[in-house]
């Protein structure tokens, strides 16, 4: 089984509107190949403090369990070489019997940190657009040297910097 990058999502939501269209779109990448949702764990506190709970995934049991014996395999692998390989995916496997990496039974927590009218939301989901690139510039003798993500926010960030500098630059007049 290839694992493409798994990108880890934590939102919050003041005074959620949940419609499910979250949800259908995640199933329509998915359906297309371009992510697969690995897991998801909604929480959600309305204005009472009752807590709902949410848990998704797109993984069946059989590929749950191959997921958990790829990740806890490279796991082992960095912990003990090529028995910790061994080990780590057997538990890997184990671990992702009920399908799941978030622990739902662990719940409270987030329930505890987030106030009344408000979600939290953590999503696990695997770019499986990314695999066959990673391949070709794997064949190719190539290896990352920087993964990140650029939002729209540092964005923003990088032009009051370039604004500040060009202020600062800016001759003063006596």
């Amino acid at each position: 089984m290839s694992v493409g990058p798994v990108q880890m999502l934590i939102l919050g939501f003041e005074d959620p509107k949940f419609t499910g269209e979250g949800l259908a779109e995640l199933a329509r990448l998915g359906d297309e190949g371009v992510v697969r949702l690995v897991d998801l764990l909604a929480v959600w506190k309305d204005e009472d403090g009752n807590v709902m709970v949410l848990q998704d995934t797109q993984l069946s049991k059989d590929e749950a369990q191959e997921f958990g014996a790829v990740v806890g395999g490279l796991i082992g692998l960095g912990m003990a070489g090529d028995e910790g390989f061994e080990a780590g995916a057997e538990a890997g496997m184990e671990a992702m019997e009920d399908q799941h990496l978030l622990d739902a039974d662990d719940v409270w927590y987030a329930a505890d940190a987030i106030p009344n009218s408000t979600a939290a939301v953590i999503a696990l989901i695997e770019h499986r657009w990314a695999i066959p690139l990673r391949n070709i510039i794997a064949g190719a003798g190539g290896f990352v040297l920087a993964d990140e993500w650029i939002h729209a926010k540092d964005l923003v960030a990088v032009g009051v910097m370039a604004a500040e500098e060009a202020e600062a630059a800016e001759p003063t007049s006596a």
